[in-house]
């Protein structure tokens, strides 16, 4: 199999999916390569689903320039690949004058950073939005361009789209080391050598052992945890915008969310951790979530929570975005420090990158077939009666409920299983389709999910993991 690229994107979170997806617009090979078993495996399955409007970054900066041209972008590219997108706005509350103090300084970075739609509002209004705001709110900044997204379902999407349109997804493929010569990098990976023109470090929070194999220092990254609790969309929303308290040193604190599916999101913490790969929940975290986010919206019950989890932002020390050449050597370009606003950036980032791509490569030829659009998966839970019967009518996989908490089908996990870079693994399976996200959490659902992945990828029962590698599920008899 020929192993030769022009650009070698590594990483598949949010960030590289949309960078990849980008690159394959021109006349290139591109490869995106990830060292799981999956995309959106590191900090983009377990964030805070948000679209900021953009009056947080400090002026000047990439986040506030690119968190502003993202936000703008990201209806549009959740059209073309039909990802949903919410556009239910964002409120910063205020609960006395020093808060709403802060709450005026951001208006006026706000202005600065040109975000439309954002203004200060009192307590009667506020209420009028939110009826379920705690009482001693006494106003809030509104953000009206501010949305929410799937973070992991935007990237399976991206990463489906670009592969139809030519990329090659590399997956469980570690770099482990880089040398360069001949203008050309070989990247050593648990798959072999793979060479590369250029590349594209968006390594998440492993960006800096990424830059050091070129030897690199420029990249510094601090991991740091955010735990959250996801509440049953059967107790229904309490709110429907996103709701901030005033931000701190350590990031935008906690926050209550509805999601695209219509959970509620409440987190996250913040802390600064020394491992990269420490993502498990502390009671002392859970319990500061289930605190503050009753400060906001006191209703919010953590009894109703379904699951908890944690993710690792990438934070960069230099506190912006680390998009730029290598100061090494410029065919090397970093997508690193992808911190909040990242996910809001996303699209931004990605045509970011294409800039500087074409700035050292030169003149690079646009693909006049590209086709921007990913086609829209079967939801059986949306449609109506008249049309599941079609659908079952020309597929009778369609008509047997897997899942029966989110009504997901045996249809839609095999087209999961079966679609460009599709799913591998039982989280695959999960973050595709939402089969096993419910209230029991895949206490039904998940044996039949492995029997359906070991019969149609063609392998023994055994080998079908939680998530890849060090994730068995079943094992042999002990000889």
């Amino acid at each position: 199999m020929d192993m030769s690229y022009d650009v070698a994107v590594i990483g598949a979170g949010v960030v590289g999916a949309l960078v990849a997806r980008e690159l394959t617009k021109l006349n290139i090979r591109v490869a995106l390569l990830e060292k799981r078993n999956d995309v959106a495996m590191g900090a983009t399955k377990a964030n805070s689903a948000i679209v900021h409007g953009g009056f947080d970054a400090k002026p000047g900066t990439l986040k506030a320039k690119l968190n502003v041209e993202g936000t703008a972008l990201m209806p549009l590219v959740c059209n073309e690949l039909n990802v949903p997108f919410g556009n239910n706005g964002s409120l910063v509350l205020g609960f006395d004058e020093e808060d709403m103090e802060t709450l005026r300084s951001l208006l006026a970075r706000a202005a600065e950073n040109n975000v439309p739609g954002v203004r200060i509002i009192d307590r009667e209004e506020l209420l009028e939005m939110e009826p379920n705001i705690a009482k001693e709110a006494v106003g809030a900044l509104v953000s009206a361009t501010a949305g929410i997204v799937c973070p992991y379902e935007l990237t399976i999407a991206a990463v489906e789209n670009a592969v139809e349109n030519g990329l090659s997804f590399i997956r469980n493929c570690e770099v482990q080391g880089i040398d360069f010569a001949d203008s050309e990098f070989v990247l050593h990976t648990t798959l072999g050598d793979i060479r590369s023109q250029f590349v594209v470090n968006a390594a998440g929070a492993y960006a800096g052992d990424i830059a050091r194999m070129i030897g690199d220092e420029s990249v510094r990254i601090q991991p740091r945890l955010g735990e959250y609790y996801l509440l049953d969309r059967a107790v229904g929303l309490t709110v429907t915008h996103t709701v901030f308290q005033c931000p701190g040193k350590m990031g935008k604190g906690i926050l209550v969310s509805p999601t695209v599916d219509g959970n509620l999101l409440i987190g996250p913490t913040a802390l600064d951790m020394e491992e990269f790969d420490n993502v498990a929940t502390t009671a002392e975290g859970l319990e500061k979530v289930k605190i503050l986010a009753t400060k906001s919206v006191p209703s919010v019950s953590a009894k109703n929570a379904i699951t908890s989890f944690a993710g690792l932002r990438a934070h960069p020390l230099n506190d912006d975005f680390i998009i730029d050449y290598s100061p090494v050597n410029r065919r090397f370009i970093h997508a690193a420090g992808i911190e909040s606003p990242g996910l809001s950036a996303s699209p931004a980032i990605a045509k970011y990158v294409r800039s500087l791509l074409l700035g050292i490569a030169g003149d690079l030829q646009s693909r006049n077939d590209f086709d921007p659009v990913r086609r829209k998966p079967v939801r059986f839970r949306a449609l109506n009666d008249k049309q599941r019967e079609e659908l079952i009518a020309q597929n009778r996989a369609y008509g047997r409920i897997v899942c029966r908490c989110e009504m997901i089908t045996e249809g839609e996990i095999v087209d999961a299983i079966h679609a460009p870079a599709g799913a591998r693994d039982v989280d695959g399976v999960k973050r595709r389709t939402r089969a096993g996200m419910g209230r029991c959490q895949g206490g039904f659902c998940g044996s039949k999910v492995v029997e359906i992945l070991a019969r149609e990828l063609n392998v023994p029962l055994n080998e079908i993991t939680k998530f890849g590698g060090g994730s068995d599920i079943l094992y042999d008899k002990t000889k």
